[in-house]
């Protein structure tokens, strides 16, 4: 076969993001075509280069890989996603999935396992690391699951966690929401035991996942 696949490479790591170039360049049926280290270039580089695969970074500067993810579905719904990261939870895997994304492959598992995810998703098959196993399919995972939790957050819970997961402090939000500091306080506290939530590094996770960053 002469046909090889166009692949752009998205990471705002520049030693893994040189190491994934390399393997991808060592491969016979992969051609690189580009690499950049964040998610607004990377939507730029693919609508311009038209790859049949990008792999992208689930956390990047100025666009995540999830609402990369859905801009790629939506602009140049013909590419191919695969998302690389470091999160093994269920919910950023059924995230993933449900922007759009193909393929989804751990950072750690990445020499081993990038190019097979490649070659998958380029016959339309959906590729999931098999360290996770069947974790997209497990129910209490579903993408519906996860909208039952969201959708059992009132509005000033979800409202709380966008502005703390976007850095305002406890103050700041009890002005932008006239509250009180305690009642901000309080409804951050609920809004987190209702999702799983333990620390604000794990608010911030989810925020990026679900888009909240990039909303205005």
């Amino acid at each position: 076969m002469t046909n090889r696949t166009r692949v752009v490479l998205a990471d705002d790591h520049p030693i893994f993001l040189a190491g994934l170039a390399n393997l991808i360049r060592a491969h016979a049926g992969l051609d690189l075509v580009g690499e950049c280290q964040s998610g607004k270039r990377a939507l730029e580089m693919i609508g311009s280069e038209l790859p049949d695969v990008a792999v992208v970074d689930i956390s990047m500067p100025e666009l995540n890989g999830i609402m990369l993810t859905r801009r790629i579905a939506q602009q140049v719904p013909g590419v191919r996603v695969i998302i690389l990261t470091l999160h093994e939870e269920r919910s950023f895997l059924n995230q993933a999935l449900a922007a759009g994304a193909r393929g989804y492959v751990l950072k750690r598992s990445a020499a081993e396992q990038l190019v097979s995810a490649i070659d998958a998703v380029s016959r339309g098959e959906i590729y999931v690391d098999p360290a996770l196993g069947n974790q997209a399919d497990a129910p209490q995972s579903s993408p519906s699951f996860e909208a039952g939790r969201l959708l059992s957050l009132t509005q000033r819970e979800a409202s709380v966690l966008k502005y703390t997961a976007k850095g305002l402090t406890t103050k700041e939000i009890a002005a932008r929401l006239a509250l009180s500091g305690k009642t901000v306080e309080t409804y951050k506290m609920r809004g987190a035991e209702k999702l799983g939530l333990k620390t604000r590094a794990a608010i911030v996770r989810f925020a990026a996942a679900q888009g909240w960053l990039d909303e205005v």
